[in-house]
């Protein structure tokens, strides 16, 4: 009796590989006040590609996705080479290949977690080992073909799988950020794309119930880029050909459409090694055996070991108890988001409080712009001023840049536009910047400041239009019209 309710405690203990996993998703993650206050972390850490998929607007990312990067650099491939993707693609690909996928990605995580929930399970077969290639062609269009085609022939940023499919972006993005109660201005946003996208989410979520990972074997780019560094990646699992019989009994006992263990489809999640009767398979980094058929340690050596293993324990607790620290206390991004600075002083000629909301006065703030000049908001007083929030990756606010310069250039002597780019950034703004016949100053807001004193949202663009008293008249994301730029200055030179 106790024999028994011991080993049932022990089949509902997390085993080492799920407990980096969980390890894992809270480094990526690491950013977990942003659960709290909803809004995305905009830290120069965030320029930086985490391995896994883990999408850059979720409230706790703390560093950019690989694949979303991917795309952004192949839409500016006019403009600049992207050798820092493809560094740290290849960089991920000769250490880890499809490990990350097995041990480190947070979406596979989530994936098999709802695998364990109890109900009749799909086998793998022919079918899916044929759908296991779609991935690679979800590859070729979304991630290559369609960013390059606009971002060469239109020159306007499309991350096509970002944008179309990733359940990652829909469940930790856009989930994340609708479910707190501040960002419920988000909801009108929301259109046909999203519902789309939505319909994708639940539809990978109820197939990775039944089928395991579901999303990883038939649809994930990322693992496809992994997986073609399988072969010869650092780290993963190894088969000693001396003793392997070709049984077959690794092939049969994975999740994975593989055909042989290390191959493409391969996760390394390293099952196979306790499966193999005959001891040929074992998970290694380098040289260095990890797990697998290992002789007997006595004396110094277990010491040794047992130490080893408690250093690196203790490694990687203080580098997690940093990251924690850092990325929500520490952190000079995090610290603007905590308290706004106070007003500087500057005298505005109105009565209303100061604030972001319409009928409120905005804040006062100067900023550096790229061409060397400085601007300064209440050195507008007096005019009509519009503010536009945008992104180099963000393709609407691409679009409608054009508008807010024509605008400049007809009422320049009696109309303020300043364009502010996200601190976030995929692409050099300036380099962006430098080719467009854009007329208004353009600025980087590096530290956050812009955008927590206007109340920036998760969403861009967004327009910020203020009468000649610098009272909001308008605050709002989402995309505008040249028609309705026009209007919104009559409404705030009428109500100066």
């Amino acid at each position: 009796m106790d024999n028994h309710v011991t080993s049932g405690r022990r089949s509902f203990r997390p085993t080492k590989r799920r407990l980096i996993q969980l390890y894992s998703a809270l480094l990526h993650n690491a950013h977990l006040r942003g659960f709290i206050s909803g809004e995305i972390y905009q830290g120069k850490a965030k320029y930086a590609c985490a391995p896994g998929l883990n999408c850059y607007s979720c409230p706790g990312a703390a560093g950019a996705c690989p694949l979303g990067a991917l795309q952004n650099a192949l839409a500016s491939s006019g403009h600049r080479a992207g050798w820092y993707v493809m560094g740290i693609l290849l960089l991920f690909g000769i250490t880890f290949g499809r490990t990350v996928c097995g041990w480190l990605c947070p979406f596979g995580l989530i994936q098999e977690l709802m695998y364990r929930i109890p109900t009749c399970k799909l086998r793998k077969s022919r079918v899916t080992r044929a759908l296991s290639r779609l991935k690679y062609v979800i590859l070729a269009v979304f991630v290559v073909f369609i960013p390059l085609w606009y971002g060469l022939k239109h020159d306007i940023p499309v991350p096509g799988f970002c944008k179309y499919i990733c359940p990652a972006g829909t469940f930790e993005g856009a989930g994340g950020l609708l479910s707190n109660p501040g960002n419920k201005g988000l909801f009108s946003l929301l259109g046909v794309l999203f519902t789309g996208k939505f319909i994708i989410l639940v539809i990978i979520g109820l197939a990775s119930i039944f089928c395991y990972r579901s999303f990883c074997r038939f649809l994930c780019p990322l693992g496809a880029i992994y997986g073609l560094f399988n072969r010869f990646c650092l780290v993963g699992v190894r088969v000693d050909e001396t003793r392997c019989n070709g049984c077959g009994a690794c092939v049969r006992s994975c999740g994975m459409d593989v055909r042989q263990a290390g191959d493409p489809e391969c996760i390394h999640c390293a099952k196979c090694v306790d499966t193999c009767a005959r001891k040929a398979i074992s998970f290694k980094a380098g040289k260095v055996q990890l797990k697998g058929p290992e002789a007997a340690l006595c004396g110094s050596g277990q010491t040794r070991d047992r130490k080893n293993r408690w250093i690196a324990r203790g490694l990687a607790l203080a580098v997690l108890c940093f990251a924690l620290v850092w990325f929500n206390v520490l952190d000079p991004s995090v610290r603007n988001m905590q308290a706004r600075p106070a007003a500087e002083a500057a005298v505005f000629e109105s009565s209303a409080p100061v604030g972001n909301d319409v009928g409120m006065q905005l804040e006062d703030f100067r900023v550096t712009c790229l061409d060397g000049s400085e601007f300064r908001l209440a050195d507008c007083r007096g005019k009509v001023t519009i503010i536009n929030l945008w992104a180099t990756y963000c393709a609407p606010c691409v679009q409608e840049l054009p508008y807010f310069s024509r605008l400049y250039k007809e009422h320049e002597g009696d109309l303020a536009v300043l364009a502010v780019h996200s601190g976030v950034v995929t692409d050099d703004p300036a380099e962006y910047a430098a080719d467009k016949d854009w007329a208004m100053p353009v600025a980087v807001d590096t530290d956050g400041r812009i955008f927590q004193i206007v109340g920036a949202g998760a969403a861009l663009p967004q327009t910020i239009v203020l009468n000649r008293r610098g009272e909001v008249v308008y605050n709002e994301a989402g995309s505008v019209t040249e028609e309705m730029l026009t209007a919104l200055c009559e409404r705030a030179s009428r109500e100066s």
